[in-house]
């Protein structure tokens, strides 16, 4: 009998089903989790309110931050949400992905991997040489409970396709930056291996698609904004080179200036939905969700 039950747990223990658990961080932020590992993708939780323009909603009382202001993140509002960090992946360095992770490193101890203008950056925060990784594409890393395959990108085509800033930090700037002083330096893509699960992480809306051939995920982090409409069948070539993904989850589609109380039920409708319209011709087989700020979904292993 002893030996049945034995036996009995045993073959339990293998049919257990793991997973992971995504919570969107707005912007092109992610905290991706299973049972070992807890990373973090282009953390951007300060939102700051940034200049005076059309996305800025006049209902939003806070101070008003220009390009030439230094950067300040909220750290009440990251104490709040953050609290154990493995890894943090940074697709490029400008402020709406890389401004609040020296603070998150500093107090998590997590571990940075980004281009050489991203760990510059992270240096002159103070931010110690022992957490930093940096890449350039093509790198393949094994950790202790997790892998990450680094792939080149390019960022989104901006100003209608005008877009292009050739700039790196080839050692640490001095902090702390202004928003401006968060440069592209370069951009990402990464496919995020955990124990049961692939994810194919994007920043921007845009990629190489040459680098991308043979390379397939369980879930799509697809870039889906207005500024992916200037380039040619994104949506179906993106979909096509990453092998038609079964489930894909739009992210970088959000207002980023507005705190995440505001809707963005304007910029779901506007984005989205017709993003959701399309992948459901092209890729039937497809899931695409739609997660909101702050919301949390588990993804069970087949």
């Amino acid at each position: 009998m002893k030996k049945i039950i034995i036996l009995f747990l045993i073959t339990l223990s293998f049919n257990i089903h793991s997973q992971v658990e995504l919570k969107y961080l707005g912007t092109a932020g992610w905290q991706i989790s299973d049972d070992n590992t807890t990373i973090l993708i282009d953390p951007y939780i300060s939102r700051v309110k940034l200049g005076n323009g059309p996305s800025v909603n006049k209902l939003d009382k806070r101070k008003t931050v220009l390009r030439s202001d230094y950067f300040v993140s909220d750290s009440i509002l990251i104490d709040s949400l953050i609290d154990k960090v493995d890894f943090i992946l940074v697709h490029h360095s400008h402020f709406d992905h890389l401004s609040d992770v020296p603070y998150i490193a500093k107090k998590t101890g997590a571990k940075v991997i980004g281009t050489e203008t991203t760990i510059n950056i992270l240096r002159a925060y103070g931010i110690e040489n022992d957490q930093l990784y940096p890449v350039r594409g093509g790198e393949d890393y094994q950790f202790e409970n997790f892998s990450v395959r680094v792939i080149p990108s390019i960022h989104s085509a901006l100003n209608d396709k005008h877009y292009l800033d050739s700039r790196e930090y080839t050692k640490p700037p001095t902090a702390p930056l202004r928003v401006s002083e968060f440069i592209e330096g370069g951009s990402l893509i990464f496919l995020a291996r955990f124990k049961d699960k692939d994810i194919l992480t994007m920043g921007s809306m845009n990629f190489v698609e040459r680098e991308l051939e043979g390379i397939t995920s369980d879930i799509l982090l697809a870039g889906v904004n207005q500024s992916q409409l200037g380039l040619y069948n994104y949506n179906e070539r993106l979909l096509k080179v990453t092998g038609y993904p079964k489930t894909i989850i739009p992210t970088h589609w959000d207002n980023f200036r507005l705190p995440y109380s505001f809707s963005q039920e304007a910029s779901i409708e506007l984005k989205l939905i017709p993003f959701k319209r399309d992948v459901e011709k092209i890729s039937p087989e497809s899931d695409v969700i739609i997660v909101r700020h702050l919301e949390e979904i588990t993804i069970e292993s087949n």
